[in-house]
């Protein structure tokens, strides 16, 4: 049996697919969630094809698994209009809402989501073709960053809740919400890193228009119902439709207060240029990125290895922190190369479901024909493929390719491939990754691999200084939640985090006045009688 029959065998016919990982129906969604209602759509839908392709008499053909609306301009400025009348200026119910308020209903929201986990987990593993294992843990993870999101921002309003007194003035700090937010998240993660926004902002006091991502729509729709339920009319508004015909009206409006995308950084610019108002606009962004690993003469390299394959191929390289190029010292290359191929060669590859399957089919229709480009040019211009069936293509399935040598005349060695290609360079000295670095449009992270502590200490002073993160002995990563995520140059603008999303989503607000008798009399008769959310000294445990 040739390798492309074995990549063909992986799919498997109708009846084939356990049952169950099947999706019970077909998911046709004909509602949207705008302001405070479940409006019926009868217009044009998009078909959703999974990228599971299934055996037919007329050979492999993805898999249809359901529709979502094609909304128009009018339906996406109708939602503008819900979010702007429910902020009301700041003087709307959500954001006037005292916080302990806020996080209830965020609660609520979280315990009706879990009832829904079983149909979402699913929808993840059909929609773009992540494991089933890890389609869960995007929904576990999610709910976690909620949980750890709330109970952050107790911690900042136990911080707040107390009065400061300096030079004579008596203040009260806290954070306000900054009005109406647009939020448009990622096909990769496209529960969990679309929460990582849309939650903070929402708990913030926001009111929000959400568009889900193209690949990973239907996956939202069981949570509508909730969101309409747990927040008040017009918090929560989500926009359908084809993003280059609804988006941009949006934001010449200038009624878009802040602007949080995961995607393109073209995309972002083009967007924000259209804001009439720039200096008004706050923009959240994780944009594009090509992380670097750097492995020296002094590294482990079994270790490298080990984490090269799963900062390259986890999830098949569609992370936008995954290994996107390894810089190798030419004294270790081949038996590094050796090692990778071996580690590759070792994943298994399949359907979603299958248990302890690496490889999965790619939801984006066209990525194999762009990886296959991005190999004939690199072999054009010098390199090739050194792993056995390394670009094998089945429909939506590519086989992982180690690239080597890669060098600064091909389209890998500048383009963001997400996808299972990796792209080896030798090189002789560290300058050479490092200039790299350096004039590089991206700037999110680097890992770099060696044992030795001067060549350590050295190369973070400068890399630490070109990205935002410097890993050693360790693939590149979001988390833990905790940290700061973000990136230098066109890889991100703000920061986000469990603690710093929060404080992206709004601004500090104070209230303060001259400390005398008159004044401290006032101040005690608003709190003692709790007449005001924002003036008070409420604890909330």
């Amino acid at each position: 049996m040739t390798f492309t029959e074995q990549l063909e065998k992986i799919f498997v016919a109708e009846d084939e697919i356990p049952k169950e990982f099947a999706l019970p129906v077909q998911v046709h969604q004909k509602t949207y969630l705008s302001n405070g209602e479940m409006l019926q759509w009868n217009g044009d839908v998009h078909e959703v094809y999974s990228p599971v392709c299934v055996r037919t008499p007329e050979g492999l053909k993805r898999k249809l698994i359901g529709t979502y609306p094609v909304c128009t301009p009018k339906e996406a400025m109708d939602a503008l209009d819900a979010a702007v009348v429910a902020y009301n200026n700041g003087r709307g119910e959500w954001p006037t809402m005292a916080v302990s308020d806020r996080i209830a209903c965020v609660e609520n929201f979280t315990r009706k989501m879990i009832e829904q986990k079983d149909l979402v987990v699913k929808l993840i593993m059909w929609e773009i073709g992540k494991s089933y294992a890890d389609s869960i843990k995007e929904f576990d993870r999610t709910v976690e960053y909620i949980y750890a999101t709330i109970d952050a921002l107790k911690d900042i309003d136990r911080d707040s809740s107390r009065f400061e007194m300096q030079q004579g003035i008596i203040a009260q700090v806290r954070r306000s919400p900054l009005g109406v937010v647009l939020c448009m998240g990622p096909f990769n993660y496209p529960l969990n890193e679309t929460f990582t926004t849309l939650i903070p902002a929402i708990i913030m006091g926001n009111t929000l228009l959400f568009k889900p991502p193209k690949h990973g729509t239907l996956l939202h729709y069981p949570l509508l119902e909730a969101f309409r339920s747990c927040f008040p009319k017009g918090v929560v508004n989500t926009i359908y439709g084809r993003g280059n015909a609804i988006i941009p009206d949006l934001m010449k409006s200038g009624k878009i207060n802040v602007l949080t995308l995961i995607g393109s950084s073209k995309v972002a610019n083009e967007l924000k240029k259209l804001h009439p108002k720039i200096n008004r606009l706050r923009a959240i962004l994780g944009l594009d990125a090509k992380n670097a690993a750097i492995i020296t003469s002094h590294a482990d390299i079994k270790l490298a290895v080990q984490e090269t394959v799963l900062g390259s191929l986890s999830f098949n390289g569609q992370r936008c922190t995954a290994l996107k190029i390894i810089f190798v010292h030419k004294t270790i290359a081949e038996e590094f190369l050796s090692q990778l191929k071996e580690e590759v060669s070792k994943l298994k590859f399949g359907m979603p479901w299958e248990k302890g399957v690496s490889l999965t089919p790619l939801p984006e229709p066209n990525k194999p024909a762009y990886l296959k480009e991005c190999i004939e040019d690199a072999i054009q211009n010098g390199a090739s493929v050194v792993n056995e069936n390394g670009g094998a293509t089945v429909e939506s399935f590519f086989y992982p390719a180690i690239v080597y040598p890669v060098n600064n005349k091909m389209k890998l060695y500048r383009e963001e491939q997400f996808g299972p290609i990796i792209p080896v360079i030798p090189y002789e000295s560290m300058e050479e990754p490092i200039e790299y670095l350096i004039e590089s449009t991206h700037g999110q992270q680097v890992s770099i691999f060696s044992n030795d502590s001067h060549e350590v200490a050295s190369s973070i002073d400068i890399l630490v200084n070109q990205v935002s993160r410097v890993n050693i002995n360790a693939q590149c990563q979001r988390g833990p939640d905790a940290f700061p995520f973000t990136g230098r140059k066109d890889s991100a603008e703000g920061t986000l985090s469990v603690v710093d999303a929060l404080r992206s989503f709004s601004i500090r607000s104070l209230v303060a006045t001259k400390l005398n008798d008159n004044n401290k009399h006032l101040l005690n008769e608003i709190v003692s009688g709790e007449d005001s959310n924002f003036l008070s000294t409420r604890f909330i445990f």
